[in-house]
């Protein structure tokens, strides 16, 4: 294990920020935008997202710095089981540098939380 990153967010907060048509186009990749919007973005999902997106920041140990937060994307596969997709410089520092990602999404009607576990691949050479 190379590190793990925690969040937690008031969902009642991100939906707030919803109602100003800038903050998902802000924070959300385009393919993770696409999912949400399948889904009429659903705000304790969009809430998890988020808070995925803080975990990872603390996992990797940079906060935001370096990369966008939308290069950091959430996705879910065909069983609803949440995973990381990078792009961009997101991508290009650790994507091609042999980390890989693990993320757990939780929420109740109030809160909602993340957690992302980072490991390092070490036969991947940087």
């Amino acid at each position: 294990m190379y590190s793990v990153g925690i969040d937690m967010v008031e969902i009642s907060r991100v939906k707030k920020s919803m109602e100003n048509s800038r903050f998902l186009n802000f924070i959300l990749g385009g393919k993770e935008y696409e999912q949400l919007k399948s889904k009429n973005f659903i705000s304790q999902s969009v809430a998890d997202n988020f808070c995925a997106k803080e975990a990872f920041a603390k996992a990797v140990g940079t906060g935001f710095r370096g990369f966008d937060i939308k290069e950091v994307q959430i996705l879910r596969d065909n069983l609803g089981r949440p995973y990381i997709f990078l792009t961009g410089k997101a991508f290009e520092t650790w994507g091609k540098n042999g980390y890989e990602f693990s993320v757990s999404l939780t929420h109740t009607k109030e809160l909602a939380s993340a957690v992302v576990v980072c490991f390092k691949n070490d036969s991947v050479k940087e």
